[in-house]
């Protein structure tokens, strides 16, 4: 099979994300579901929602647990936040669903996982994602990954469009069901087995990300820089994709393009801060102005 095929600007130009009417309203620009977050993680989810929105969404809901939202929703008033029942520890509690059910049918692209610091919690995001009759573009990230195996792969693959899913080398090896050492071992043949197991685009997350579709065509971006190994990062990412999927991409195309935003993004940061040292928040303002550069 044929090695990875690097995800450049050239690449990108070629593939540009559908652009909105000059006069197109909030809702035209596509609408992002974004569910997460955990009372001991409660900005997390924030990230996700902003990323989305510097990725051009023009409106952005958050789902997130009670003791969160009034907070997140002060702290960012473009978007709106629904509070979600919690429990004990601080995670989405089972009745979630009342709440995120009515919120599908309004939305063009979800993402779930950012900031949920629970598999049981995310699992139960992920089963009403997966009961309902939404087509929406999926992208899972963080706990919502770590669930998966083995119950849920029959649904996902029964989605309209691929699901987007970004691990790092740890969350792969769950979903794999092997040693992390295997992953590191050969990154690009673990890529594509995940891709082909879940029919999904998967991101493999590293100094080299490498995203697969279940083609077993793999692209490579070598740029972001180790200064991109910070918390919060990934949500940034994630939050990316799904608001390039809203906007009307393909889920391969959002996700590569998520991919080079993130990265270029970090160089930026690294040019101007330093090489380690920058947050994950001071990603988002670059994105714009890098898709516009090209």
């Amino acid at each position: 099979m044929a090695g990875p095929i690097p995800l450049d600007s050239d690449w990108l130009r070629a593939h540009p994300p559908p652009q909105p009417a000059v006069d197109a309203d909030k809702n035209e620009r596509g609408r992002v579901l974004a569910i997460g977050g955990c009372r001991s993680v409660p900005g997390g989810i924030r990230l996700t929602a902003e990323a989305a929105l510097r990725a051009g969404a023009g409106k952005v809901r958050v789902a997130t647990v009670e003791s969160a939202a009034i907070a997140l929703g002060v702290a960012m008033p473009e978007i709106a936040v629904f509070a979600l029942p919690e429990d004990g520890d601080g995670e989405i509690a089972p009745g979630c669903e009342a709440v995120i059910a009515p919120l599908l049918g309004r939305a063009d692209a979800v993402i779930v996982g950012p900031a949920i610091a629970s598999d049981i919690a995310a699992g139960a995001v992920v089963d009403v994602l997966l009961s309902a009759s939404s087509t929406a573009p999926l992208v899972l990230d963080a706990a919502a990954l770590t669930c998966l195996p083995p119950a849920r792969i029959r649904p996902l693959k029964a989605r309209k469009h691929p699901v987007v899913l970004t691990p790092h080398i740890g969350e792969m090896a769950g979903m794999l069901d092997c040693p992390a050492g295997d992953i590191e071992a050969d990154r690009l043949a673990a890529v594509r087995r995940a891709a082909k197991a879940y029919d999904a685009i998967c991101v493999l997350k590293g100094a080299t990300t490498l995203v697969a579709d279940a083609s077993g065509e793999v692209f490579a971006y070598p740029g972001g820089g180790v200064g991109l190994a910070t918390g919060g990062s990934g949500d940034v990412m994630a939050g990316i994709a799904a608001g390039l999927a809203a906007r009307g991409a393909d889920p391969l195309a959002a996700t590569l393009w998520a991919v080079w935003l993130h990265g270029e993004a970090g160089r930026r940061c690294a040019e101007q801060i330093g090489p380690l040292g920058f947050l994950a928040h001071e990603l988002l303002a670059h994105v714009p102005g890098l898709m516009r550069g090209l």
